[in-house]
């Protein structure tokens, strides 16, 4: 018997369910990776992701080869592409990894009804600890709010042992054509300026990297998570999100990991249980995507689809962007953005509060600059989170959070090493002035004035907000 194994968020070769199903089952195993550019696996990723999957690709490509393996590539709609790679090997077998996009989705649905007539098809949980229809209410209704699903999720768990690498990939002797990883055009292409190069610079990609990353963090910055991680400045976060989301690590090998390091110290398993408490919110995301497809472009709160944002808000845009709008701690986030690919999560919730507050430019313009510009997009988790702070999805009481920028830079940059790290024009400023420049330190510094006043542009939300809640 002769196997398929399609990979797609599932980069790795430990912990794959597909994979070690297709190596107990067949004699011969192809595994091949499609881009597939019509659905969110492909058409909606951002530049930033094409390029961390180049390298994600060629990594895993590499780990193949060392057992004996190759990593067949192909371009095109999945559906032509593996009926033509079953006819010209043979194959009798078909597995992958589920994945969970509404697209996605519906055509996996589409290619298992239409292959599995004449052959044996066989999809897998790889991507998450919970299947988004094993956590239910009592009235096997989904949640909405975090918190009450995360508490269900813990009362579920069952705590599975990550799956081993197969010893025997069983290549297939004479495998079929593979595309170059060049021909997939996941890189820059000129005359686009070279940007992606010094990104990459700062990120080992692929399996071993991530494992690394996890190992590294538990052993040296697990500690201090619990009170650190909310200080931009701190090295204190795991920085695994673009790992987990090409599924160079599983969750599942994330939680299994983390709560064996962290057995028998008091301390560790608190910063444990708050580290994979946030990696639960992925697992939300996901879970909530599933349920309610329409969030990935619409207010899971129907009654936003009638509030009133700014209108020709363009050149507004176009600051926040490019971190000139004349607040410190924005600029040095959106800056931030912009050279590594990623952002600190609590900076994260800074700058997409003022975009939609501050200057009531929709989500949706920031949840589509942030696919385009973070290695870690994923669908789920930016959609999700931009909505929970603009008010329009999941939180209990939301409309009247908006971020003073200011004070949360004073709180959690308050000697000013994050900003003057990102924004370094006002790298020599006294840490009494950096959160605030004067606008005689502005002008000396070159860094803009304040674009908006914060006091104004919060009482305008505020009272949108009011009135689309009477």
């Amino acid at each position: 018997m002769r196997g398929i194994v399609w990979f797609r968020q599932d980069l790795r070769l430990a912990d794959n369910a597909a994979l070690v199903r297709a190596c107990e089952e067949c004699s011969e195993v192809i595994p091949v990776f499609i881009c597939d550019d019509n659905l969110e696996s492909m058409g909606r990723i951002g530049g930033a992701s094409q390029v961390w999957l180049h390298s994600s690709l060629k990594s895993l490509a590499s780990d193949l080869r060392e057992k004996g393996s190759k990593l067949i590539l192909k371009k095109g709609k999945a559906l032509t592409v593996l009926e033509d790679l079953i006819a010209s090997t043979q194959a009798t077998h078909l597995y992958w990894n589920r994945c969970y996009e509404p697209s996605i989705r519906k055509r996996d649905e589409a290619i298992k009804t239409k292959l599995k007539a004449s052959m044996k098809v066989q999809s897998f949980k790889g991507n998450l600890n919970f299947e988004p229809w094993e956590v239910l209410k009592k009235d096997e209704t989904p949640y909405r709010v975090f918190t009450p699903y995360w508490k269900k999720s813990l009362l579920e768990e069952r705590k599975p042992l990550p799956l081993p690498t197969p010893i025997d990939l069983k290549a297939m002797k004479s495998m079929p054509a593979s595309l170059s990883l060049e021909s997939l055009d996941l890189l820059p292409s000129h005359p686009i300026p070279d940007w992606h190069t010094p990104m990459m610079s700062r990120w080992n990609v692929g399996e071993k990297a991530a494992l690394k990353t996890l190992n590294d963090f538990l052993k040296n910055n697990i500690a201090s998570y619990k009170t650190q991680r909310d200080f931009p400045a701190v090295r204190a976060t795991s920085t695994l999100s673009a790992h987990l989301h090409f599924g160079e690590i599983s969750p599942v090998q994330i939680a299994h990991y983390t709560n064996a390091f962290a057995k028998g110290d008091s301390d560790h398993e608190a910063a444990a249980k708050a580290f994979l408490r946030q990696i639960s919110w992925r697992e939300f995301a996901y879970y909530l995507l599933f349920h309610f497809p329409h969030t990935l472009s619409q207010p899971l709160n129907k009654k936003f689809e009638r509030f009133l944002w700014a209108q020709d808000y363009q050149d507004d845009l176009r600051k926040w962007q490019q971190g000139r709008t004349g607040f410190p701690i924005i600029d040095a986030g959106m800056r931030e953005l912009w050279a590594t690919g990623l952002m600190h999560n609590r900076v994260r919730m800074l700058v997409a509060s003022f975009l939609t507050k501050n200057l009531l430019i929709p989500w949706q313009e920031g949840e589509a600059w942030f696919r385009d510009t973070l290695i870690d997009a994923d669908l789920a988790n930016n959609a999700m989170g931009w909505q929970w702070v603009a008010g329009t999805g999941v939180d209990a009481a939301p409309y009247f959070r908006i971020f003073n920028p200011r004070l949360q830079s004073k709180k959690f940059d308050k000697g000013g090493d994050y900003i003057r790290r990102w924004v370094p024009e006002l790298a020599a400023l006294d840490k009494k002035y950096i959160h605030e420049p004067t606008t005689e330190m502005s002008k000396e510094c070159s860094y803009p004035l304040p674009m908006v006043d914060l006091k104004v542009t919060r009482q305008r939300a505020l009272e949108r907000y009011k009135d689309l809640k009477s």
